[in-house]
């Protein structure tokens, strides 16, 4: 399988996990308010600190974000660009975003493909103090309670990158049992998700958010990603037992790699190693 050698030794535990209790719900992201406002709003009223949220057609000014880039030293195995900022109102495709904490603040973590005001397509991360929500759009969300996204260094890829970590109730109405989780580098996404339900006795669950990166890309179509550095925003995604009995990860997802190149479609189980890291919550359905 491939793999990308990172600055600093792998930790022995290659999901950081923690067990928690979750919602799904919908709720409109409000115009005028920076992004990471309007998302913490509405989570807020639902009686959730955090959690993860996707959409699908929405509008953003002003807007401000990276794509994947080579880095140009040996402190990390990736990077990211230049900051763009696209004038006029950018119309989001889809995205997904991984709503927490960093520095005892609210922050958030965003992927996603658009097409900017001179229609030009792109996608990226969106960077939280630099974008604005143009237009009300819904968004798909699954609140977590006992739980958060916290942005912590992580001496492996020397970034600071959210995981989760225990947090106290804050009292929100749950309906679900979830597994908040974050996959670290050079292991298969399908796998690894896969081995992490059997080690749970989980037969059946659905994915909510999905945030992170893979090393280049092989798609059930046939597609092929070969730059190494992507952006990658789950779609929708399921595990499940196949057709042999076995549990089998079903991942929809859409990235843009390095050289702006972008792709969507059903990823091949076994053939797609994750880069930095993977965020996503687990709703156990069975």
């Amino acid at each position: 399988m491939r793999s990308i050698k990172q600055p600093g030794a792998p930790v022995a535990e290659r999901i950081q996990w923690v067990e928690a209790r979750g919602r799904s719900f919908s709720f409109t992201l409000q115009a005028g308010l920076p992004l990471l406002e309007a998302a913490r709003r509405g989570f807020a009223a639902e009686g959730f600190a955090g959690g993860v949220l996707g959409f699908e057609r929405g509008a953003l000014g002003p807007f401000g974000y990276v794509m994947p880039a080579l880095s140009k030293t040996s402190e990390n195995a990736a990077f990211y660009s230049e900051t763009y900022r696209p004038g006029g109102v950018t119309r989001t495709r889809l995205g997904s975003m991984t709503l927490g904490t960093r520095d005892g603040a609210p922050f958030f973590h965003c992927h996603g493909l658009w097409t900017e005001a001179d229609g030009r397509a792109s996608g990226g991360h969106m960077l939280p103090d630099e974008t604005d929500v143009a237009e009300p759009f819904e968004v798909e969300a699954f609140g977590i309670d006992d739980a958060m996204y916290t942005a912590e260094p992580d001496p492996e890829t020397n970034f600071k990158l959210f995981g989760p970590v225990p947090a106290p109730s804050t009292g929100a109405r749950t309906t679900s049992r979830a597994f908040v989780l974050r996959l670290r580098p050079n292991q298969d996404f399908a796998g690894g998700l896969e081995d992490f339900c059997r080690a749970q006795g989980i037969a059946r669950a659905k994915i909510h958010g999905g945030v992170g990166s893979t090393i280049g890309a092989r798609f059930a179509h046939g597609g092929v990603i070969e730059p190494f550095a992507t952006e990658l925003a789950v779609t929708a995604g399921t595990i499940a037992a196949g057709s042999s009995g076995a549990l089998e990860a079903a991942l929809d997802v859409a990235l843009i790699d390095y050289t702006g190149g972008m792709a969507e479609g059903r990823l091949v189980r076994g053939d797609n190693p994750v880069l930095m890291t993977m965020e996503l919550v687990l709703e156990v359905l069975g």
